[in-house]
């Protein structure tokens, strides 16, 4: 092999509390995540290095365990491509699109080791090429603006921070609790800007059906997740009788689960730790709008290698919320801007054009 792959599991503490109704995604203290860092041993000890980031999220049956047990089976699985991504700029880009079809057809569901593999891998191209990873998949660098995200809390501790990030175009808030209408009233009461809900699987019927009407007078703009990830019936149940788009999250993990889908809700949730990086995120985007949904990609509390990463493919999105470094205390990465109008910025250097705090 001339692939080489060294793992680091991040522990990083966050800005402020961070829960969801999901209490398997952790303590809201924490971020833990997952740093590679991809080598072609042909190239020399000075060669490039990609980095990549997988989210390990307990929900999709992942761990850093998990991850260090599948990683080395699909790194030997990508090891045909090694040599391609030294050939011109259509043999990598070949390259990086047989990627995602090859570590498919070696483990199935591990889209975290996948995507951590499959970052590196375009960071990694980026660098040999000499191009940045948009460039390189002929994808444009002007972005949707991002949203900002607030977790469950008090009402008045989320309309506290919600009066912090009033400079951003929309929020997000976090429900699925007894206080989500008056958490959602607090809110309004000191931003004037798209309110976004997700409930994280935490609703019933009755609290969507009493809540509909309050939302829509409250001005949200959308309703993501708000049932179990299989409850289709309850989903379209929901989008019949909701004027705002119910967007699909835990129910749209890689694009095999967007036919399913098709005449339930409006939208989806594309996220890079779901579906297995950038390849199969640009992939599920564009089949996603293909089959007429409306588009969001998100993330989780990634560093900005994960985020930077995701911007690469935001161009395709409508909505975009990407600002899991952001709830970091402090982000290890540095190299990719927030502009004033809360528009990421991907690096004109090669890859994704980061660099380790400190090094």
């Amino acid at each position: 092999m001339t692939f080489a792959l060294r793992e680091e599991v991040l522990v990083l503490p966050l800005r402020d509390p961070f829960r969801i109704a999901r209490a398997s995604h952790g303590t809201g203290a924490t971020s833990t995540t997952v740093i590679v860092e991809l080598r072609d041993e042909a190239d020399g000890p000075d060669g490039p290095v990609g980095i990549g980031e997988g989210y390990p999220d307990r929900f999709y049956g992942e761990t850093p365990a998990t991850m260090a047990a599948v990683l080395p089976a699909l790194l030997e699985t990508l090891e045909p491509l090694a040599s391609e991504l030294r050939g011109d700029l259509d043999t990598a880009r070949a390259a990086l699109e047989d990627a995602d079809g090859m570590m498919r057809a070696a483990i199935g569901h591990h889209g975290a080791a996948k995507c951590a593999l499959d970052i590196a891998l375009h960071d990694l191209a980026g660098k040999v090429q000499g191009i940045p990873v948009h460039a390189l998949l002929g994808l444009s660098a002007d972005l949707p603006p991002t949203d900002f995200t607030i977790g469950i809390d008090e009402p008045a501790m989320v309309a506290e921070r919600a009066r912090r990030a009033a400079d951003f175009p929309a929020l997000k808030i976090k429900c699925g609790g007894p206080a989500d209408l008056a958490t959602l009233r607090a809110v309004r009461a000191v931003y004037a800007g798209p309110i976004r809900v997700d409930a994280n699987t935490g609703w019933t019927r009755a609290d969507a059906l009493d809540l509909l009407p309050e939302l829509v007078d409250l001005g949200v703009e959308l309703i993501e997740q708000p049932f179990p990830a299989r409850a289709y019936r309850d989903l379209g149940w929901l989008q019949e009788r909701a004027s705002l788009p119910i967007v699909a999250d835990e129910s749209a993990v890689t694009d095999e689960d967007l036919d399913a889908l098709v005449g339930v809700v409006a939208g989806v949730n594309v996220k890079l730790a779901k579906c297995g990086g950038i390849g199969p995120a640009k992939a599920m985007l564009e089949r996603a709008r293909d089959l007429g949904f409306r588009t969001f990609l998100g993330c989780m509390e990634e560093t900005s290698v994960g985020i930077a990463a995701s911007a690469v493919v935001a161009s395709l999105a409508e909505w975009v919320d990407l600002d899991g470094n952001l709830l970091l205390a402090d982000d290890p990465f540095t190299g990719l801007a927030l502009g004033s109008d809360k528009r990421w910025r991907p690096a004109d250097r090669p890859g994704l054009g980061l660099t380790r705090r400190g090094t």
